[in-house]
C-alpha cells in the first residue's frame, strides 16, 4: 500500500460550548481541523499510511497541531515548519432554524504565506498512491495557489492519482477568481467531489430543476453537471454530495457518483446534526478509502455516505469512526442501538 497524503492548512477551531452563541460565551472549546487534515485523520482510521504535508510555526501552538495529527495515526514528517501564526476559526453551532456560523482569523497563517521551496513534491510522492487536497488551499493565497499547481504536477509526473474537493469559500475569494484558478489546477486531478453548489460557484455548471435553499435538488440536473465536469477537465470520477438541509439540526444526506460511463446514487439519511463541520471531508475520505482498497463504485459511493452521515453525530473536525462502524450502517442498520 501507497502512502495517502493531503496538503493544506490545520487550523485551531475556537467554540462556545453547547448551543451558545459568540456574545454570550464566555469560554471556548478548542480543537483542531482543516479540510485535508480531517481527510488524512480518517485515511489513518481507515489503516491507511496517511501522510498531511502543511507548514506550520515552530512554537507550541503549531506542535500542538502537530501532535494532535500524530494522536490519530497520521504521519506527520512531511510538515514543514516555520511562519509565525496557526490559522484560527471561531464555530457557532446552529440549532432548528439558526444556522451554524464561522468567523475566520487565518491571514497571514504559516502555510498562506509558505513559499514553493518550502515542499519537495518529487520527495513528497516517492512511494505515494493518492494525493488530495481541497479548493480551500489554492485561496489561501496567492503563492498557495502556485504551490498546489506545482504538486498536481508533481503528482502526476509521479502517476499518482489526485483528488480534490472543491469546497468554495466566498470569504476566501470571488467566484471568478476560483474559477480562473482551478480551471489551470483541475486539469491534473482524476477524481473532483463537489457539493450541491460548488460545481456552480467555481465553475458556473449549475444544476437544473434545483433550488438549493427550499432543499429540492435534481438527480437529472447534478447528471449534468458531472458529465460537464468530466468533458471540461478529462476525469475519471466526479461525486457529488446532496445535502437537503431541512434546518440547521435535520438534514436529508446522499450523494451521487459518475464514472464516465455510469452514474450511482446513494440511499438517502436522515441525519439529525451534533456537528456538521468536517461532513464533506468525511465524504471525501470515505471515497478514497472505498475507490483504493478494490470496492465496487456503488459500494465505494455507499461507504463514503454512511461515513459522512455518522461524522454529523461526532463533535470535532475528525470523524473517529471505524471500517466496522461504517459497513454496519452500510448494510442497514441505522437503529443506533447500544452496542454490548
Amino acid at each position: 500500500m501507497g502512502k495517502f497524503v493531503t496538503f493544506g492548512e490545520i487550523m485551531l477551531r475556537l467554540a462556545p460550548l453547547g448551543y451558545d452563541r459568540f456574545v454570550q460565551s464566555k469560554e471556548f472549546g478548542v480543537v483542531y481541523g482543516g479540510g485535508e487534515a480531517n481527510v488524512a485523520v480518517s485515511l489513518a482510521n481507515y489503516g491507511k499510511d496517511a501522510y498531511f504535508v502543511t507548514k506550520l510555526p515552530k512554537h507550541e501552538i503549531g506542535q500542538s497541531a502537530v501532535n494532535e495529527l500524530r494522536r490519530y495515526g497520521v504521519d506527520t514528517s512531511l510538515i514543514t515548519r516555520g511562519g509565525d501564526r496557526v490559522g484560527i476559526y471561531f464555530c457557532e453551532k446552529g440549532a432548528s432554524q439558526r444556522p451554524s456560523k464561522v468567523i475566520y482569523d487565518r491571514a497571514h497563517s504559516a502555510i498562506a504565506e509558505a513559499k514553493k521551496e518550502d515542499f519537495n513534491w518529487k520527495e513528497i510522492f516517492e512511494g505515494a498512491e493518492w494525493f488530495h487536497f481541497t479548493g480551500i488551499t489554492p485561496a489561501l493565497s496567492d503563492n498557495c495557489a502556485e504551490i498546489t499547481l506545482e504538486a498536481v504536477k508533481a503528482a502526476k509526473e509521479a502517476g499518482v492519482t489526485v483528488s480534490v474537493d472543491l469546497n468554495f469559500r466566498k470569504k476566501l475569494w470571488s467566484t471568478e477568481k476560483a474559477g480562473r484558478v482551478m480551471g489551470e489546477i483541475v486539469k491534473y486531478c482524476d477524481v473532483v467531489i463537489a457539493n450541491e453548489e460548488d460545481a456552480e460557484k467555481v465553475f458556473g455548471i449549475k444544476a437544473e430543476e434545483t433550488d438549493i435553499t427550499s432543499g429540492h435538488l435534481s438527480d437529472e440536473g447534478y447528471k449534468k453537471v458531472a458529465q460537464e465536469l468530466v468533458d471540461r477537465f478529462g476525469l475519471k470520477y466526479v461525486a457529488i454530495t446532496l445535502r437537503e438541509s431541512f434546518s440547521a439540526s435535520d438534514n436529508g444526506w446522499s450523494a451521487m457518483l459518475y464514472d464516465t460511463k455510469e452514474f450511482y446514487k446513494s440511499k438517502r439519511y436522515d441525519i439529525r446534526i451534533v456537528d456538521r463541520v468536517g461532513g464533506g471531508d468525511s465524504f471525501g475520505a470515505g471515497l478514497i478509502h472505498g475507490l483504493s482498497s478494490g470496492m465496487s463504485n456503488q459500494d465505494a459511493l455507499e461507504y463514503a455516505v454512511a461515513a459522512s452521515c455518522l461524522k454529523h453525530t461526532i463533535e470535532g473536525d475528525f470523524n473517529l469512526v471505524s471500517i466496522e462502524e461504517v459497513e454496519t450502517l452500510m448494510k442497514g442498520d441505522a437503529s443506533g442501538r447500544v452496542q454490548r
